[in-house]
Protein backbone atom coordinates (compact mmCIF):
# COMPACT_ATOMS: atom_id res chain seq x y z
CA UNK A 1 0.00 0.00 0.00
CA UNK A 2 2.90 2.38 0.70
CA UNK A 3 4.18 1.95 -2.85
CA UNK A 4 0.75 2.66 -4.30
CA UNK A 5 0.32 5.73 -2.12
CA UNK A 6 3.71 7.09 -3.25
CA UNK A 7 2.84 6.41 -6.89
CA UNK A 8 -0.50 8.15 -6.53
CA UNK A 9 1.08 11.15 -4.80
CA UNK A 10 3.65 11.57 -7.58
CA UNK A 11 0.98 11.26 -10.26
CA UNK A 12 -1.41 13.88 -8.90
CA UNK A 13 0.88 16.47 -7.35
CA UNK A 14 0.42 20.03 -8.57
CA UNK A 15 3.37 20.28 -10.94
CA UNK A 16 2.38 17.07 -12.72
CA UNK A 17 -1.22 18.17 -13.13
CA UNK A 18 -0.16 21.54 -14.55
CA UNK A 19 2.16 19.78 -17.00
CA UNK A 20 -0.69 17.48 -18.05
CA UNK A 21 -3.01 20.43 -18.70
CA UNK A 22 -0.36 22.29 -20.69
CA UNK A 23 0.40 19.19 -22.76
CA UNK A 24 -3.29 18.67 -23.49
CA UNK A 25 -3.75 22.30 -24.54
CA UNK A 26 -0.60 22.33 -26.66
CA UNK A 27 -1.48 19.04 -28.39
CA UNK A 28 -4.96 20.35 -29.22
CA UNK A 29 -3.59 23.59 -30.64
CA UNK A 30 -0.97 21.72 -32.66
CA UNK A 31 -3.63 19.39 -34.09
CA UNK A 32 -5.87 22.29 -35.09
CA UNK A 33 -3.09 24.33 -36.73
CA UNK A 34 -1.03 21.53 -38.28
CA UNK A 35 -3.00 21.51 -41.59
CA UNK A 36 -1.74 25.05 -42.22
CA UNK A 37 1.98 24.16 -41.90
CA UNK A 38 3.63 25.17 -45.20
CA UNK A 39 4.98 22.40 -47.46
CA UNK A 40 3.42 19.69 -45.27
CA UNK A 41 0.62 17.37 -46.32
CA UNK A 42 -2.37 17.88 -44.01
CA UNK A 43 -2.95 14.10 -44.07
CA UNK A 44 -0.07 13.77 -41.65
CA UNK A 45 -1.23 16.39 -39.14
CA UNK A 46 -1.41 13.74 -36.42
CA UNK A 47 2.36 13.99 -36.03
CA UNK A 48 2.03 17.50 -34.60
CA UNK A 49 0.57 16.33 -31.24
CA UNK A 50 3.35 13.75 -31.14
CA UNK A 51 5.85 16.60 -31.45
CA UNK A 52 4.21 18.23 -28.44
CA UNK A 53 4.54 15.05 -26.41
CA UNK A 54 8.24 14.54 -27.09
CA UNK A 55 8.99 18.14 -26.08
CA UNK A 56 6.76 18.52 -23.02
CA UNK A 57 9.22 18.23 -20.13
CA UNK A 58 8.99 19.53 -16.54
CA UNK A 59 11.30 22.48 -17.35
CA UNK A 60 11.49 24.98 -20.20
CA UNK A 61 15.15 24.23 -20.85
CA UNK A 62 14.39 20.52 -20.76
CA UNK A 63 11.59 21.01 -23.29
CA UNK A 64 13.86 22.89 -25.69
CA UNK A 65 16.62 20.33 -25.34
CA UNK A 66 14.31 17.33 -25.75
CA UNK A 67 12.62 18.92 -28.74
CA UNK A 68 15.90 19.59 -30.51
CA UNK A 69 17.19 16.10 -29.75
CA UNK A 70 13.96 14.54 -30.99
CA UNK A 71 14.10 16.42 -34.28
CA UNK A 72 17.73 15.42 -34.72
CA UNK A 73 16.89 11.77 -34.11
CA UNK A 74 13.93 12.08 -36.42
CA UNK A 75 16.06 13.56 -39.21
CA UNK A 76 18.61 10.78 -38.90
CA UNK A 77 15.86 8.18 -38.93
CA UNK A 78 14.26 9.70 -42.02
CA UNK A 79 17.58 9.61 -43.84
CA UNK A 80 18.04 6.00 -42.80
CA UNK A 81 14.53 5.11 -43.98
CA UNK A 82 15.13 6.74 -47.36
CA UNK A 83 18.30 4.69 -47.63
CA UNK A 84 16.27 1.56 -46.96
CA UNK A 85 13.82 2.52 -49.69
CA UNK A 86 16.75 2.98 -52.02
CA UNK A 87 17.72 -0.62 -51.36
CA UNK A 88 14.19 -1.79 -52.11
CA UNK A 89 14.08 0.15 -55.38
CA UNK A 90 17.45 -1.39 -56.25
CA UNK A 91 15.90 -4.85 -55.95
CA UNK A 92 16.67 -5.86 -52.35
CA UNK A 93 13.89 -7.81 -50.59
CA UNK A 94 11.70 -5.67 -48.31
CA UNK A 95 12.44 -7.85 -45.31
CA UNK A 96 16.16 -7.21 -45.73
CA UNK A 97 15.59 -3.44 -45.87
CA UNK A 98 13.45 -3.58 -42.73
CA UNK A 99 16.06 -5.60 -40.88
CA UNK A 100 18.83 -3.22 -41.91
CA UNK A 101 17.08 0.03 -40.99
CA UNK A 102 15.92 -1.37 -37.63
CA UNK A 103 19.35 -2.76 -36.80
CA UNK A 104 21.25 0.34 -37.85
CA UNK A 105 18.64 2.58 -36.20
CA UNK A 106 19.03 0.83 -32.87
CA UNK A 107 22.83 1.03 -33.12
CA UNK A 108 22.66 4.78 -33.83
CA UNK A 109 20.17 5.10 -30.98
CA UNK A 110 22.98 4.05 -28.67
CA UNK A 111 24.62 7.46 -29.14
CA UNK A 112 23.89 9.10 -25.80
CA UNK A 113 24.27 12.62 -27.24
CA UNK A 114 20.97 12.10 -29.07
CA UNK A 115 19.19 12.10 -25.72
CA UNK A 116 15.42 12.08 -26.19
CA UNK A 117 15.88 11.49 -29.93
CA UNK A 118 17.61 8.13 -29.50
CA UNK A 119 14.41 6.05 -29.66
CA UNK A 120 13.05 7.98 -32.64
CA UNK A 121 15.82 6.96 -35.03
CA UNK A 122 14.63 3.40 -35.64
CA UNK A 123 10.94 4.37 -35.42
CA UNK A 124 11.26 7.16 -37.99
CA UNK A 125 13.27 4.92 -40.32
CA UNK A 126 10.60 2.21 -40.13
CA UNK A 127 7.78 4.71 -40.74
CA UNK A 128 9.49 6.11 -43.82
CA UNK A 129 10.13 2.62 -45.14
CA UNK A 130 6.64 1.23 -44.50
CA UNK A 131 4.38 4.28 -44.82
CA UNK A 132 6.31 6.50 -47.20
CA UNK A 133 6.48 4.08 -50.09
CA UNK A 134 6.37 5.76 -53.46
CA UNK A 135 5.56 9.08 -51.81
CA UNK A 136 8.46 8.87 -49.39
CA UNK A 137 9.82 12.36 -50.04
CA UNK A 138 6.51 14.10 -49.33
CA UNK A 139 5.86 11.87 -46.33
CA UNK A 140 9.31 12.52 -44.92
CA UNK A 141 9.00 16.27 -45.36
CA UNK A 142 5.52 16.32 -43.80
CA UNK A 143 6.64 14.07 -40.97
CA UNK A 144 9.58 16.33 -40.11
CA UNK A 145 7.71 19.62 -40.49
CA UNK A 146 4.63 18.63 -38.51
CA UNK A 147 6.73 17.10 -35.72
CA UNK A 148 8.85 20.25 -35.67
CA UNK A 149 5.71 22.36 -35.51
CA UNK A 150 4.47 20.32 -32.55
CA UNK A 151 7.81 20.74 -30.79
CA UNK A 152 7.65 24.52 -31.23
CA UNK A 153 4.09 24.62 -29.88
CA UNK A 154 5.11 22.47 -26.92
CA UNK A 155 8.14 24.57 -26.00
CA UNK A 156 6.28 27.88 -26.27
CA UNK A 157 3.34 26.54 -24.27
CA UNK A 158 5.71 25.44 -21.52
CA UNK A 159 7.35 28.87 -21.60
CA UNK A 160 4.21 31.01 -21.70
CA UNK A 161 1.82 29.12 -19.41
CA UNK A 162 3.08 28.93 -15.82
CA UNK A 163 6.69 28.05 -16.67
CA UNK A 164 7.78 25.64 -13.92
CA UNK A 165 10.23 26.84 -11.29
CA UNK A 166 11.37 24.38 -8.65
CA UNK A 167 13.55 26.52 -6.39
CA UNK A 168 11.24 26.20 -3.39
CA UNK A 169 10.88 22.45 -3.82
CA UNK A 170 14.67 22.10 -3.93
CA UNK A 171 14.97 24.19 -0.76
CA UNK A 172 12.45 21.96 1.00
CA UNK A 173 14.37 18.85 -0.06
CA UNK A 174 17.59 20.36 1.29
CA UNK A 175 15.84 21.09 4.58
CA UNK A 176 14.69 17.47 4.78
CA UNK A 177 18.28 16.33 4.20
CA UNK A 178 19.57 18.74 6.86
CA UNK A 179 17.03 17.50 9.41
CA UNK A 180 17.84 13.87 8.62
CA UNK A 181 21.59 14.47 9.07
CA UNK A 182 20.88 16.22 12.36
CA UNK A 183 18.77 13.30 13.58
CA UNK A 184 21.44 10.74 12.66
CA UNK A 185 24.10 12.75 14.50
CA UNK A 186 21.90 13.02 17.59
CA UNK A 187 21.25 9.28 17.50
CA UNK A 188 24.98 8.69 17.26
CA UNK A 189 25.59 11.02 20.20
CA UNK A 190 22.98 9.17 22.27
CA UNK A 191 24.63 5.85 21.41
CA UNK A 192 28.02 7.22 22.44
CA UNK A 193 26.58 8.49 25.73
CA UNK A 194 25.08 5.08 26.49
CA UNK A 195 28.12 3.29 25.05
CA UNK A 196 25.66 0.89 23.42
CA UNK A 197 26.11 1.05 19.65
CA UNK A 198 23.34 -0.61 17.63
CA UNK A 199 25.31 -1.35 14.47
CA UNK A 200 22.30 -2.42 12.39
CA UNK A 201 20.28 0.67 13.23
CA UNK A 202 23.16 3.06 12.60
CA UNK A 203 23.96 1.40 9.27
CA UNK A 204 20.32 1.65 8.22
CA UNK A 205 20.26 5.37 9.06
CA UNK A 206 23.41 5.90 6.99
CA UNK A 207 21.82 4.21 3.95
CA UNK A 208 18.70 6.32 4.24
CA UNK A 209 20.84 9.44 4.48
CA UNK A 210 22.68 8.50 1.28
CA UNK A 211 19.35 8.18 -0.55
CA UNK A 212 18.20 11.56 0.72
CA UNK A 213 21.44 13.16 -0.46
CA UNK A 214 20.91 11.78 -3.97
CA UNK A 215 17.32 13.06 -3.99
CA UNK A 216 18.38 16.51 -2.82
CA UNK A 217 21.12 16.77 -5.44
CA UNK A 218 18.63 15.80 -8.16
CA UNK A 219 16.12 18.40 -6.94
CA UNK A 220 18.73 21.17 -6.92
CA UNK A 221 19.83 20.24 -10.45
CA UNK A 222 16.22 20.27 -11.67
CA UNK A 223 15.63 23.60 -9.95
CA UNK A 224 18.70 25.09 -11.61
CA UNK A 225 17.59 23.83 -15.01
CA UNK A 226 14.07 25.16 -14.44
CA UNK A 227 15.56 28.64 -13.95
CA UNK A 228 17.19 28.76 -17.38
CA UNK A 229 15.21 30.78 -19.87
CA UNK A 230 12.41 31.10 -17.32
CA UNK A 231 10.92 34.59 -16.84
CA UNK A 232 9.77 33.57 -13.35
CA UNK A 233 13.41 33.16 -12.26
CA UNK A 234 14.13 36.88 -12.56
CA UNK A 235 15.08 38.26 -9.18
CA UNK A 236 15.64 34.78 -7.77
CA UNK A 237 19.41 34.62 -8.24
CA UNK A 238 19.92 34.76 -4.46
CA UNK A 239 17.70 31.70 -3.99
CA UNK A 240 19.68 29.81 -6.61
CA UNK A 241 22.99 30.68 -4.96
CA UNK A 242 21.65 29.73 -1.54
CA UNK A 243 20.48 26.33 -2.80
CA UNK A 244 23.86 25.68 -4.40
CA UNK A 245 25.71 26.73 -1.23
CA UNK A 246 23.47 24.60 0.99
CA UNK A 247 23.89 21.59 -1.27
CA UNK A 248 27.67 21.91 -1.27
CA UNK A 249 27.77 22.14 2.54
CA UNK A 250 25.24 19.35 3.05
CA UNK A 251 27.03 17.04 0.61
CA UNK A 252 30.19 17.27 2.72
CA UNK A 253 28.21 17.06 5.95
CA UNK A 254 26.18 14.06 4.83
CA UNK A 255 29.16 12.10 3.55
CA UNK A 256 31.05 12.73 6.78
CA UNK A 257 27.98 11.74 8.82
CA UNK A 258 27.60 8.52 6.83
CA UNK A 259 31.27 7.72 7.35
CA UNK A 260 30.97 8.47 11.07
CA UNK A 261 27.97 6.15 11.34
CA UNK A 262 29.80 3.40 9.44
CA UNK A 263 32.86 3.71 11.69
CA UNK A 264 30.76 3.39 14.82
CA UNK A 265 28.69 0.58 13.31
CA UNK A 266 31.89 -1.32 12.58
CA UNK A 267 33.21 -0.65 16.06
CA UNK A 268 29.94 -1.83 17.59
CA UNK A 269 29.73 -4.92 15.40
CA UNK A 270 33.26 -5.94 16.34
CA UNK A 271 32.79 -4.91 19.99
CA UNK A 272 35.79 -2.62 19.86
CA UNK A 273 35.54 0.32 22.17
CA UNK A 274 31.95 -0.20 23.27
CA UNK A 275 33.12 -0.05 26.88
CA UNK A 276 35.67 2.71 26.44
CA UNK A 277 35.47 6.13 28.04
CA UNK A 278 36.50 7.28 24.57
CA UNK A 279 32.95 7.23 23.28
CA UNK A 280 31.65 9.42 26.08
CA UNK A 281 34.37 11.92 25.27
CA UNK A 282 33.25 12.09 21.63
CA UNK A 283 29.53 12.35 22.34
CA UNK A 284 29.62 16.06 23.26
CA UNK A 285 31.42 16.91 20.02
CA UNK A 286 28.97 14.89 17.93
CA UNK A 287 25.97 16.47 19.64
CA UNK A 288 27.40 19.96 19.15
CA UNK A 289 27.94 19.21 15.46
CA UNK A 290 24.30 18.07 15.25
CA UNK A 291 23.16 21.40 16.68
CA UNK A 292 25.38 23.18 14.17
CA UNK A 293 23.94 21.23 11.23
CA UNK A 294 20.42 21.97 12.47
CA UNK A 295 20.89 25.75 12.04
CA UNK A 296 18.61 27.06 9.26
CA UNK A 297 19.91 29.49 6.61
CA UNK A 298 20.60 33.00 7.90
CA UNK A 299 20.24 31.85 11.51
CA UNK A 300 21.52 34.46 13.96
CA UNK A 301 22.93 31.79 16.28
CA UNK A 302 24.92 29.98 13.57
CA UNK A 303 28.25 31.56 14.50
CA UNK A 304 27.79 30.68 18.17
CA UNK A 305 26.88 27.12 17.23
CA UNK A 306 29.98 26.93 15.05
CA UNK A 307 32.17 28.13 17.90
CA UNK A 308 30.58 25.68 20.33
CA UNK A 309 31.05 22.75 17.94
CA UNK A 310 34.67 23.68 17.26
CA UNK A 311 35.43 23.99 20.97
CA UNK A 312 33.74 20.66 21.72
CA UNK A 313 35.78 18.95 19.01
CA UNK A 314 39.04 20.47 20.28
CA UNK A 315 38.19 19.32 23.80
CA UNK A 316 37.38 15.80 22.61
CA UNK A 317 40.62 15.44 20.67
CA UNK A 318 42.63 16.76 23.62
CA UNK A 319 40.88 14.31 25.96
CA UNK A 320 41.56 11.43 23.58
CA UNK A 321 45.23 12.24 23.82
CA UNK A 322 45.10 12.05 27.63
CA UNK A 323 43.02 8.90 27.98
CA UNK A 324 44.76 5.59 28.30
CA UNK A 325 43.38 2.60 26.41
CA UNK A 326 42.14 -0.31 28.55
CA UNK A 327 44.73 -3.02 28.97
CA UNK A 328 42.51 -5.63 27.33
CA UNK A 329 41.71 -3.48 24.26
CA UNK A 330 43.43 -4.13 20.90
CA UNK A 331 46.22 -1.69 20.10
CA UNK A 332 44.33 -0.21 17.17
CA UNK A 333 41.07 0.41 19.09
CA UNK A 334 41.87 4.08 19.58
CA UNK A 335 42.06 4.46 15.77
CA UNK A 336 38.27 4.13 15.60
CA UNK A 337 37.90 7.10 17.94
CA UNK A 338 40.32 9.29 16.02
CA UNK A 339 38.66 8.38 12.72
CA UNK A 340 35.32 9.39 14.21
CA UNK A 341 36.83 12.68 15.38
CA UNK A 342 38.07 13.38 11.85
CA UNK A 343 34.51 12.90 10.56
CA UNK A 344 33.21 15.39 13.12
CA UNK A 345 35.94 17.82 12.04
CA UNK A 346 34.79 17.53 8.43
CA UNK A 347 31.19 18.26 9.48
CA UNK A 348 32.28 21.37 11.36
CA UNK A 349 34.43 22.54 8.44
CA UNK A 350 31.56 22.04 5.97
CA UNK A 351 29.29 24.15 8.13
CA UNK A 352 32.04 26.74 8.60
CA UNK A 353 32.10 27.34 4.84
CA UNK A 354 28.35 27.91 4.90
CA UNK A 355 28.31 30.15 7.99
CA UNK A 356 31.25 32.26 6.75
CA UNK A 357 29.77 32.74 3.26
CA UNK A 358 29.03 36.41 2.48
CA UNK A 359 25.37 37.37 2.66
CA UNK A 360 23.61 38.56 -0.49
Amino acid sequence: MRGFATWRSDAIRGERLILAVKAAVAASVAWLLAPYVPFADSAYSYYAPLGVLVSMYPTVAGSARAGAQSLLGLGIGIALGLGGLGLVFAGAPGVVAIALVIGVGIVIGGVTALGAGRDLVAVAALFVLLIGGLDAEQFSLSYLLTMGFGVVIGVFTNLLIVPPLYLRRASEQLTSLRDAARDVLRDVADALDDREIDSERISGSARELADLLADAADEVNVAEESSRGNPRSRGRAADRRLNALRLRALERTTRATIELAEILAQAGAESRGSDLETWRVLSDAVRASADLVAAPPNDSTAENRLQTAGDALDAAVAELGRLASPADAPAYTRAFAYAAAVCVCRIVDASREFVDAPAD
